[in-house]
């Protein structure tokens, strides 16, 4: 529910920053505040509640609310660091194929930030002991910190070491003219990618949100499995990515290869609804297929996005705002209707105490739903009209 609520500040926001990135760019600039919005309100989260501190109270009411305000203003913060860094893999070139490299190679290097979290927490859990419920909170405010402190030594190293790619020029030299939003409503193909988009970040945001619960309380496997479940599909997504960049790539290359993700990802949901509880090692070959099929799926999805902006920079902003948006706002809304019919006690379909295999949310959550909008997402991509986008090195690269 508090995902769905902080998703509304985000709104405004977008509608503001967008407009703004475009006209100006400054991406390094948007970032880096995004950034200290992300490592305040991260820290303010996992710091405990700091007006309940100040007003001395331990009030529920207050409490609640400061943890809303913080996690409002990290999705702004988000917000602001992922428009501005998605919009400068399209200003830095204009070669099809370098956007995609560069898309798989963030996605990579995404992959790389989650299993280095699970590096941090696996040192903590060694270094400090778990005695009492507070020496609990102190480990995970550890884990939290530290990942701050490594994220923000990366974000001066990002800052400090990027060129800042300039807009493109229109016909009269000025580039700060904005492409009016008008334009791209005009687009069939805006309606397609930001669809696509939204189905893909469905499919990766409710898996994961899901995955450790199906690991734990619906396979009963071993408490190790949630962490060496995610593992696998990080690893996996990781080396597709890698292999992503090596190849040329047209529209109808995208669009294959994200059918193909979408297709192995609706076998890994038809698997995950039916499978028991004494075939549960058999996740692990699940995971290998999710994460070939996240990374297939993202990298694509994303590049579409990167040929529907094409050579209209001085409106990427927009675009990947406006799709960062959509991605907020159905994420909130498919886990509050999924939380809404939890139930603590699931319909059973086999009383076997082994293999026992009932429909749960959960299992819906990472079966069900993302093998539907996987579906969805190859037949809208089915009908998409990729144009073979711009691959010269004409003009290349976009850079101050």
């Amino acid at each position: 529910m508090v995902y769905f609520v902080n998703s509304f500040p985000f709104v405004t926001f977008m509608c503001s920053f967008t407009r703004q990135i475009d006209r100006f760019g400054h991406f390094k600039i948007w970032h880096a505040a995004g950034s200290v919005l992300v490592a305040v309100s991260f820290s303010s989260v996992f710091g405990g509640c700091m007006p309940c501190r100040i007003l001395a109270t331990s009030s529920l009411t207050v409490e609640t609310i400061s943890y809303c305000v913080f996690a409002a203003i990290f999705n702004v913060g988000w917000a602001a660091t992922q428009v501005s860094h998605m919009s400068m893999v399209n200003c830095i070139t204009l070669n099809s194929t370098n956007r995609v490299v560069l898309t798989s190679c963030r996605n990579a290097f995404t992959m790389v930030a989650n299993l280095g979290l699970y590096a941090i927490a696996l040192i903590v859990f060694s270094v400090s002991s778990e005695k009492t419920h507070a020496d609990l909170e102190n480990q995970y405010r550890w884990i939290a910190y530290s990942s701050i402190f490594i994220g923000c030594c990366f974000v001066g190293i990002f800052l400090l070491g990027t060129q800042e790619p300039r807009l493109q020029m229109d016909v009269q030299g000025n580039r700060h003219t904005r492409i009016s939003w008008v334009y791209w409503f005009k687009k069939t193909l805006y309606y397609q990618v930001a669809l696509v988009y939204m189905l893909t970040r469905l499919v990766v945001n409710v898996s994961q949100a899901y995955l450790a619960f199906y690991v734990i309380n619906e396979l009963r496997m071993a408490q190790s499995a949630t962490a060496l479940v995610p593992a696998i599909i990080y690893i996996c997504s990781f080396i597709v990515s890698i292999l992503l960049q090596e190849m040329a790539w047209t529209g109808q290359r995208l669009k294959a290869f994200y059918s193909a993700g979408g297709i192995i990802w609706i076998f890994c949901g038809a698997a995950i609804l039916v499978l028991p509880r004494s075939m549960s090692a058999f996740m692990y070959v699940i995971s290998i297929f999710m994460g070939i099929a996240n990374a297939l799926m993202m990298v694509t999805g994303i590049s579409m996005q990167n040929v529907l902006i094409g050579e209209d920079l001085n409106g990427c902003a927009f675009v990947c705002g406006t799709l960062s948006f959509l991605d907020k706002m159905s994420c909130g809304l498919a886990l509050y209707v999924l939380q809404s019919y939890q139930s603590s006690s699931p319909t059973f379909l086999d009383n076997s105490s082994t293999s026992s295999t009932y429909s749960s949310v959960t299992r819906y959550g990472l079966g069900l739903v993302p093998a539907f909008c996987s579906l969805v997402g190859v037949a809208v991509t089915y009908t998409m009209k990729l144009h073979t986008p711009y691959s010269k090195p004409l003009m290349e690269p976009l850079l101050e």
